[in-house]
C-alpha cells in the first residue's frame, strides 16, 4: 500500500498546543499530510492544574464548531475532530461533558491496568445508550500506549478488549520507546488479531505535524499494513 500522510494526534490552543487550528491546518495542507485530527486534552485530574483543557460546555462547542467550519473550507484535506480524554479523569466529568455522537474520533490515554479497561468499557456502555442509528459511532483509540503494563500479565485481555470494541492502537512519534522491538510480542498479537493501528505525533508544534516516518517504519517492521488500512477505510467510509 501507498503510504497515507496521516497524524491523528494533534494539539491545538484550545489545550496545550502553541497553534491556533487554522494555521495547524494550513500547515498540514502544505506538508502534503492526507487525514488529521484535532485532538486537544480534555481532564480533571491533577493534569487539569498543569495545562489549559476543553473544561466548559461553552469552550468545547466552541472548538467543535471551529474545526467543522474550516474542515468545510478545506476539502483537499480529512480533517477529524476529536479528544483525547485522559482515564485519570472521573466517569461523572466525563458524562457530563462529552457526547460522543459530535466527534469523529475519541483518544484515551493512559490506559495502564485492567481497571482501566473495565473504565471505558463502562463509558461504552452508557454511551451506547444515546448512540443515533443516524451516525456513526466515533474511531476510538489508545494514544501513545505503552504496552508494558500487560505484556506480562493480561495482555490476552487487552487483545480481547481492543477487536471486541474496534479500538485502534496507536503508534506516536513522540513515544518512539512504545514501539520498539522489546514490545515485539504484542505487536505480533494485534497483527494476528486484525486490530487496527493508527499514526500520531502528538504535536504540539506546526513544526512535528508531519514527524511520521518512525511511526510507518514500525508498522511496516511489524507488518501491520493491512491493520492500517483499516483505520483508512474507516475514515473514508464515514466522511
Amino acid at each position: 500500500m501507498n503510504n497515507p500522510r496521516i497524524n491523528l494526534h494533534i494539539h491545538s490552543t484550545y489545550s496545550d498546543g502553541k497553534s491556533p487550528i487554522e494555521k495547524i491546518i494550513k500547515k498540514a495542507i502544505s506538508e502534503g499530510l492526507e487525514y488529521i485530527a484535532i485532538t486537544d486534552h480534555f481532564t480533571n485530574s491533577w493534569k487539569a492544574n498543569i495545562i489549559p483543557t476543553l473544561d466548559t460546555a461553552y469552550k468545547i462547542d466552541k472548538y467543535l464548531g471551529e474545526i467543522e467550519k474550516l474542515k468545510e473550507k478545506n476539502q483537499n484535506l480529512i480533517v477529524l475532530k476529536g479528544i483525547e480524554i485522559d482515564l485519570g479523569s472521573s466517569k461523572e466529568y466525563i458524562l457530563k461533558y462529552i457526547n460522543p455522537e459530535e466527534y469523529d474520533i475519541i483518544l484515551f490515554e493512559y490506559l495502564e491496568s485492567i481497571e482501566s479497561i473495565a473504565f471505558i468499557k463502562s463509558l461504552l456502555v452508557l454511551w451506547g445508550k444515546i448512540k443515533s442509528p443516524n451516525k456513526p459511532f466515533p474511531l476510538l483509540g489508545l494514544a501513545h500506549f505503552d504496552p508494558s503494563y500487560f505484556l506480562y500479565q493480561g495482555l490476552q485481555v487487552l487483545i480481547n478488549f481492543l477487536l471486541e470494541n474496534e479500538i485502534f492502537v496507536e503508534l506516536n512519534s513522540s513515544y518512539s520507546q512504545y514501539y520498539s522491538r522489546k514490545y515485539s510480542l504484542f505487536y505480533e498479537k494485534v497483527k494476528e488479531a486484525g486490530i487496527i493501528v493508527s499514526i500520531g505525533c502528538d504535536s504540539h508544534d506546526t513544526n512535528r505535524l508531519a514527524d511520521i516516518n518512525g511511526p510507518w517504519e514500525a508498522i511496516k517492521d511489524y507488518l501491520l499494513q493491512n491493520n492500517l488500512l483499516q483505520l483508512i477505510n474507516k475514515i473514508n467510509n464515514s466522511t
